[in-house]
């Protein structure tokens, strides 16, 4: 028999956030292998967006930090802002991939199933997050 210990709910939920950025990271650099993509980043484009833009580059690096911050602030925020925080930026990014896949390629499609359910397990995870027992 193996030992299965139960994995606290703040390293689960880094553990969530962790696996949505590389997912994040490899859809993106896939991404680039699709005809005419690296062109039109050179151009200027940036995709349905429209124009690349300092504002627009800062908006979608915030956008693309706070994943990677919340792997941090998993382990380290008060408990009830972590739970809230994690419950609440699960639902955001759940829709914002969403709202990316119509129209997507097939590689990105299968990335965005897989992001979609680590959103909703980090949902899920946040909102079980366990009381205190009462004396």
């Amino acid at each position: 028999m193996l030992e299965d210990i139960k994995v606290p709910v703040r390293l689960r939920l880094a553990g969530l956030w962790t696996s949505l950025m590389f997912c994040y990271v490899y859809g993106d650099y896939f991404g680039l292998f699709v005809p005419d993509h690296l062109r039109n980043m050179l151009a200027g484009n940036f995709g349905p967006m429209g124009p690349t833009t300092n504002a627009l580059l800062v908006g979608v690096s915030v956008m693309m930090a706070i994943p990677a911050l919340m792997v941090f602030g998993s382990m380290a925020l008060p408990a009830a802002w972590c739970r809230w925080g994690n419950f609440i930026l699960g639902v955001i990014y759940a829709g914002i991939i969403v709202m990316t896949l119509p129209g997507a390629a097939p590689f990105y499609v299968m990335f965005g199933v897989i992001e979609i359910a680590l959103s909703l397990f980090t949902i899920v995870t946040a909102w079980r997050w366990p009381r205190l027992k009462q004396a």
